[in-house]
C-alpha cells in the first residue's frame, strides 16, 4: 500500500506513472497501424491477383 501512496505522491512516482502511461499507449497505438496496415497490404495484393 505504501508503494502505491509513493507512486501518486511524489514527484518520482508521478513521473514514472506518466512514463508507464506513455510507453502503454504507444504499444496500443503501434499494433493498431501495423494490424491496420496489415490488413491493407493484404487487402491489395489479392485485389491485384488475376
Amino acid at each position: 500500500m505504501h508503494a502505491l501512496k509513493d507512486l501518486f505522491t511524489s514527484d518520482v512516482g508521478l513521473m514514472s506513472a506518466a512514463g508507464i502511461a506513455f510507453m502503454l499507449g504507444m504499444a496500443v497505438f503501434y499494433i493498431r497501424f501495423f494490424l491496420r496496415h496489415m490488413r491493407e497490404d493484404e487487402a491489395r495484393q489479392r485485389a491485384s491477383k488475376p
